[in-house]
C-alpha cells in the first residue's frame, strides 16, 4: 500500500526484455536509477514507478531492476517509458509511516490522455481524458492518484469525458505530470473507497429487487 505522496523522480536506465539462464525465462525488465528508495531495500519489496506496483528483483548503490508483466504493460502506461525518462517513485508503507496523501494500492485501474495544461500563476491546471469504467468513480474534491501522485480533483465532465486538477508549484517540481506533453498517457488509480461503496450499493440494489419480486 501507498500513500501517493512521491518520494522522489528516478530515471530509467534500462528497459526491455531480459533473457536469462534456461529454457523460458525471458522478461520485461526496468532499471532505475535513484536514490532516496534504495534506503532500506531488500529483494522482493514493493516500489511503486508512476503509480505501478513493482516488485524489486535486483539492486545495487545507485539503481535497482522491477521485472514488468505483460498484463501490467497492456495495462499502463509503462511501455511508452524509454532509457532516461523520468519517473514517480515511492516505497511501499510500512506501519509507522504518515499517511499525507490518501490509500493508494499501485493497482492502476487505466491510463488517461492529457488533454491540456495550462499555467495560472505559479500553479499548472490539467485536464486528462479518462475512459467511462474509471470516470465513474472520480468525484470533484475527491482523491485520484495520477502517475502515483495523490491529487484532489477539481472538476468532472461525464459528457466529455474529463476531468481536471491543478498542480502547485512545489508539487510541480517533485512529479513527472508537467514533464509530460499533451496527448501522453498517464497511469489512473481511483480511490479504493469509491469502488468499495459502488460493489455495496450495488449488491444491495439486487438485494432489495429479489426481495420485492
Amino acid at each position: 500500500m501507498f500513500t501517493g505522496i512521491v518520494e522522489e523522480m528516478g530515471a530509467v536506465e534500462k528497459i526491455g526484455a531480459a533473457t536469462y539462464d534456461g529454457p523460458g525465462t525471458s522478461a520485461f525488465i526496468m532499471k532505475i536509477h535513484a536514490k532516496t528508495v534504495l534506503d532500506g531495500i531488500s529483494l522482493g519489496d514493493s516500489i511503486a514507478v508512476n503509480g505501478t506496483c513493482l516488485t524489486v528483483t535486483e539492486f545495487d548503490a545507485s539503481s535497482f531492476t522491477v521485472g514488468v508483466s505483460p498484463e501490467t504493460l497492456r495495462k499502463t502506461s509503462l511501455a511508452e517509458l524509454e532509457v532516461g525518462s523520468a519517473v514517480n517513485l515511492e516505497r511501499a508503507l510500512t506501519p509507522t509511516s504518515r499517511m499525507g496523501g490518501h490509500v493508494v494500492q499501485g493497482h492502476v485501474d487505466g491510463t488517461g490522455l492529457i488533454l491540456s495544461k495550462v499555467p495560472e500563476g505559479d500553479s499548472l491546471w490539467v485536464k486528462v481524458k479518462a475512459e467511462k469504467e474509471v470516470l465513474r468513480y472520480v468525484v470533484p474534491k475527491g482523491f485520484i492518484a495520477v502517475d502515483g501522485t495523490s491529487l484532489t480533483v477539481v472538476e468532472v465532465c461525464d459528457e466529455e469525458g474529463w476531468f481536471s486538477f491543478m498542480l502547485v508549484a512545489y508539487t510541480q517540481q517533485k512529479v513527472v505530470i508537467p514533464l509530460k506533453e499533451v496527448g501522453q498517457k498517464v497511469n489512473l488509480e481511483v480511490d479504493i473507497f469509491g469502488k468499495y461503496v459502488k460493489r455495496f450499493l450495488g449488491g444491495y440494489a439486487v438485494s432489495v429487487s429479489s426481495s420485492s419480486s
